[in-house]
């Protein structure tokens, strides 16, 4: 039984969600709130069953943000109190080199089965310093009923869901649904947006702000374009409320019945579909749109579970990830929670694409997904990240336009970049 000590002292700005239990075997950060949080605790449970041993289950702030922060902040003071860590798929290179290398305890071939690109994403300096949990990549939610209702197929340009969400809105509005919204994202300046202005910019042919070779793409009239369009959003088909959405808004929006669209990763679809859900049987799952000669783009999302080198039983932690990210606790985090597997043989599972359909119909979009460029940018990401999501949120909030911020952004990663990242 380990002593845990910081976890109840440490004060981090927008970690307030934070809580703590009693001294246990093992503590683990996997989750923040609602059901990502519940199946998580879940899985602990059922390993605990199994082993005999006990573990803290501790929620971080939602917000990834303020989540990279508070493992910093933990991980740079060296200390034990998290044994494991749930991290973003764009953290490995950020993180590294306080974790642990899974290899050295659970072998070889502990990736085995996983996406072969998310545990090169998880490799760093050839060590494996994160197991795949699950991955995401952004999807488009719509009201099938009121598609139906208004004679109207998905959308499969920006152009046409405006165009769709417009009229829609209204006409539900003038039937008296005075809250009804076309469309809702996530718009708060933080990770999120990053995802979503990503996607926007690379399915206008706009590049990938950063490209693999390290070259910064991002000023170019594609990009601007796609950001200038979602501005246009903001105060018509999108409530201006949406400037500080994060997923959750926007998903309690979408399900509440007061949006015709939402932009949102997989885990929503489960609870679109849950009892009380205004839109349950109402919704459907498409591919984003694109625009002009770009194609449609869908950040890639995910989260792995990692050890601290600084934990004080590194090899259960391990043993806990390894179940945690195994076949029969991947299918069920699936089956109930939509949260799409890593391991690619549940793609072929019929219980799974029976709970989740678009799995199978989409399956090109999730292997396909476009990366953030964390790997190019190296240690630099968190700083350009950043930078990209700013300039974004000015440009929907109306402060500059698409191409003065572009253009200003790629002056301001310049001098990041410097010779090199």
């Amino acid at each position: 039984m380990y002593k845990k000590t910081l976890l109840s002292t440490l004060v981090v700005a927008g970690a307030a969600s934070l809580s703590h239990a009693q001294a246990a075997d093992l503590t683990i950060s996997c989750g923040a709130v609602g059901a990502e949080l519940q199946l998580c605790q879940q899985g602990v449970r059922a390993w605990e069953e199994k082993t005999g041993y006990s573990v803290d289950v501790v929620s971080t702030p939602n917000s990834s943000t303020e989540r990279l922060s508070l493992y910093q902040q933990i991980l740079s003071a060296n200390s034990t109190d998290i044994d494991i860590m749930q991290i973003d798929v764009v953290w490995p290179g950020l993180l590294a080199n306080h974790l642990l290398d899974l290899r050295e305890v659970l072998g070889e071939n502990a990736g085995e089965g996983h996406f072969s690109a998310i545990v090169e994403n998880n490799t760093i300096d050839d060590r494996l310093v994160a197991m795949p949990w699950f991955t995401d990549a952004g999807v488009l939610y719509y009201r099938a009923d009121l598609l139906e209702q208004y004679g109207f197929e998905a959308p499969e340009t920006w152009e046409e869901l405006t165009e769709i969400a417009r009229e829609i809105q209204n006409g539900e509005r003038e039937a008296g649904n005075s809250r009804m919204h076309g469309y809702v994202f996530q718009g708060r300046a933080y990770e999120g947006l990053t995802c979503n202005a990503l996607e926007w910019v690379a399915s206008h042919g706009g590049g990938t702000i950063v490209d693999g070779e390290g070259e910064i793409t991002i000023n170019n009239p594609q990009a601007a374009a796609a950001l200038d369009l979602a501005a246009s959003w903001i105060g018509d088909i999108s409530p201006n409320g949406v400037l500080n959405y994060t997923e959750e808004e926007a998903r309690g929006v979408f399900q509440g019945g007061n949006a015709v669209f939402m932009r949102n990763w997989p885990y929503a679809w489960a609870l679109a579909q849950s009892e009380g859900s205004e839109v349950r049987g109402k919704v459907g799952v498409t591919q984003l749109p694109y625009s002009g000669d770009g194609s449609t783009a869908a950040t890639l999302g995910g989260w792995n579970l990692a050890v601290s080198r600084y934990s004080e039983n590194p090899e259960l932690a391990a043993e806990l990830v390894a179940f945690l990210a195994g076949e029969e606790e991947q299918k069920r985090r699936a089956i109930e929670g939509a949260y799409n597997p890593t391991l690619e043989a549940l793609y072929q599972d019929d219980e799974v694409l029976e709970a989740v359909p678009f799995f199978g119909e989409l399956y090109e979009t999730f292997v396909n997904a476009v990366a953030r460029p964390s790997a190019p940018t190296g240690d630099a990401y968190g700083r350009v990240s950043n930078a990209f999501f700013s300039a974004t949120h000015d440009v929907l909030s109306g402060s500059r336009s698409g191409e003065q911020a572009m253009s200003d952004l790629d002056h301001e990663l310049a001098r990041l970049k410097r010779r090199n990242w």
